[in-house]
């Protein structure tokens, strides 16, 4: 009996050792990162060379979002450098996928060096915190991209603090707002075919925003969004990119959109509405600009709200925001 007690310890003896000895050899797995919040990365997936979607959980958004990251040569998640970030944000009818699904930013962004950042939007989620007729809570866009998920990315995929942002449509929209409403965070602001006068046509009284976001998200309930355009003016002011062109003073701008018939890249034989009043909205917006003496890039072309003429401006406006990356 004790001969086998012996036998018995020294077998734990060792099995303890074997199982030391192994913790010590393989190294702790590191904690997903994290923001403030707790909103965290949930999963990864390679999906193409050098582009990585990331599943992110985060109590600002119910459920998890999806994010595509676009990596630069020599990327690792153990660097000892961080390298500048391009935020490009996507429109009403679109995902995460919509810039690398439809133009070759991919191919424009490799020798970079800079990590492009493509994070969901919704649809029709407008780059914001939605108000919910007062009760707040989900979506909140706007805190869900500019604090969790920039938080992330800086403590977990060596994002850096240089920083630019571009978008088409209500992408536009959102990088804008963006860059006015986070002051000092981006260098450089694009907008392609951007709805920017988010009360345009408004008619006091009316509980409808007027024809701008509601021509382009036809079914919004926009009091959900902002509220009521005239019992809730301030929350519609402080997000209208018409109230917020003071604060993009410093900020690198470029503003494009066409005039709403077809061009030399193609488009359907009548006058495209959105991009007529996008065209007739970014004039106003560049007015603006000039009346507050802030410098913009604007152009101005014959052309409808679509695909080819964005990936042209994104071409266009490429050198521009890496020399502000530089």
């Amino acid at each position: 009996m004790e001969r086998a007690i012996r036998h018995g310890i020294w077998f734990i003896t060792v099995v303890v050792i074997m199982l030391l000895t192994f913790a010590r050899a393989v190294p702790a797995r590191a904690a997903a990162p994290a923001a403030d919040d707790g909103a965290r990365v949930m999963g990864e997936s390679m999906v193409a060379p050098r582009t990585l979607d990331l599943t992110v959980g985060s109590p600002a958004i119910d459920g998890v979002q999806k994010v595509r990251l676009l990596l630069p040569r020599g990327w690792s998640k153990s660097a000892h450098r961080t390298w500048p970030v391009l935020w490009l944000l996507h429109g009403g009818a679109d995902d995460y996928t919509a810039w690398t699904k439809n133009t070759d930013v991919a191919d424009l962004a490799r020798d970079s060096g800079v990590i492009v950042v493509m994070p969901n939007g919704g649809r029709c989620g407008d780059y914001t915190d939605w108000w919910n007729y007062g009760n707040g809570g989900s979506p909140q866009w706007e805190t869900f991209h500019m604090t969790d998920l920039r938080q992330i990315l800086e403590r977990g995929y060596r994002a850096g603090k240089a920083r630019a942002i571009a978008g088409n449509s209500m992408g536009g929209l959102g990088a804008i707002e963006y860059a006015a409403r986070f002051p000092g965070m981006f260098r450089a602001a694009a907008v392609f075919s951007g709805y920017l006068d988010t009360l345009h046509g408004h008619v006091a009284g009316d509980s409808s925003p007027g024809i701008g976001p509601a021509m382009v998200c036809p079914f919004t309930d926009w009091r959900r969004v902002w509220g009521d355009p005239d019992a809730q003016a301030a929350i519609w002011h402080a997000h209208n990119p018409f109230d917020l062109v003071a604060r993009l003073r410093g900020v690198e701008l470029y503003v494009a959109a066409g005039n709403g018939t077809a061009g030399p890249l193609g488009g359907v034989p009548f006058t495209d509405p959105v991009e007529r009043l996008a065209g007739e909205e970014a004039h106003d917006f560049v007015g603006l600009l000039d009346a507050e003496r802030i410098a913009v890039t604007s152009h101005f072309y014959v052309g409808q709200h679509s695909w080819p003429y964005w990936q042209r401006e994104l071409h266009a406006v490429f050198p521009l925001l890496m020399d502000r990356l530089g």
